[in-house]
Order: structure tokens, then sequence, then C-alpha cells
């Protein structure tokens, strides 16, 4: 149990925090959605993928220019789901926060 002493001080910081960093504040309370950078690797992948589906299409390997196509698109679908607004961002772990 906090004093009325420290309990003054909390809500000085709190006022001041607020103040200060309202973005911040929002965020811990879960009110905006926290920016997600997309990956460039995933999209440097999605684009050599869909290249050499390209050459293969034209040296006429369609088979291999199909799957390389399917592959493609499954880069970008993963990153589309990856970045999508309104989904929680994963954090910078695997595992979910200890509490």
């Amino acid at each position: 149990m906090l004093s009325k002493e420290d309990n003054r001080r909390l809500a000085q910081l709190e006022r001041q925090l607020r103040r200060e960093d309202p973005d911040f504040c929002a965020r811990m309370r879960g009110d905006l959605p926290t920016r997600r950078r997309v990956p460039i690797s995933l999209v440097l992948a999605g684009c050599v993928v869909w290249a050499a589906a390209l050459t293969l299409a034209l040296l006429g390997w369609w088979g291999a220019a199909a799957i390389a196509g399917v592959w493609g698109t499954v880069i970008v679908a993963a990153l589309a789901y990856r970045c999508r607004p309104g989904r929680p961002s994963p954090g910078p772990g695997l595992l979910p926060p200890p509490w």
C-alpha cells in the first residue's frame, strides 16, 4: 500500500507523462494500434521470386514458372497478413509475456 505522499507523487508523474507523451499513454492503454514496419526481406524475396517466375516463363519452363509464381504469391500473402491493420503486434520475442 502506498502512502499519501507516494500516491500524490505517482499521480503527479502520471499527469506529467500524459502531458509530455500522450501517444505513449494511449498505446499503453491499448487505444492506438502500434505501427508495424514492413519487413523488407519479405518484399525483396517476393520480388526476386516473381522475377524468377517471369524469367522462367520467358524461357518456356511453364511448370517451374507456375511454381515460382505460386511461391511469390504466398510470400506476398504472408506480408499482407503480417502487416494488416488492427492486428496486435507480436512484439520482439516469440513467447508471450511472462505475467
